[in-house]
């Protein structure tokens, strides 16, 4: 299986420090997870949603993410989600499917619609599982987005 993930350099460790420092729409402050996606295009679409286009990063990296097809994922599909799940700001139930997931530790993976695109998914990864050493970035390369873009 191969996952997706666009961050700045510096941030390009599989940790889940971003999540577990600021909290996300899946995940409350405070639970370490790895925002990733199924597709480099809705990688790039998810992080460009949250930046300003006058101050896009320039030291942006694509990272291509390998996991074996064997890991263990649970699986949320819209209709099991709350009416609102793709209002912003996110509604605190999906922090609580996010942070329920990664306390009860079972799957290694939470995959979610992406609210830009629900028929595509976002993955995240649990990176205190047992399974998280079989995780690996097997290529990264510069990343950057077409002006037109950011006009």
């Amino acid at each position: 299986m191969e996952l997706w993930r666009i961050t700045r350099e510096a941030h390009a460790a599989l940790d889940g420090e971003g999540a577990r420092l600021h909290g996300a729409r899946w995940t409350p402050r405070g639970t370490p997870a790895v925002y990733a996606a199924s597709h480099l295009s809705l990688a790039a679409l998810e992080y460009l949603v949250h930046i300003d286009a006058e101050e896009a990063p320039d030291d942006l990296v694509a990272l291509s993410i390998s996991l074996p097809d064997d890991v263990t994922e649970l699986v949320r599909a819209p209709a099991s989600l709350p009416a609102d799940w793709r209002q912003t700001p996110s509604p605190p139930q999906c922090q609580a499917i996010g942070g329920e997931w990664a306390r009860r530790g079972k799957e290694l993976l939470l995959r979610v619609p992406s609210v830009l695109v629900p028929e595509e998914s976002n993955v995240l990864v649990n990176p205190m599982h047992p399974d998280a050493v079989r995780v690996r970035i097997i290529g990264s390369r510069y990343f950057s987005y077409d002006v037109r873009l950011l006009s």
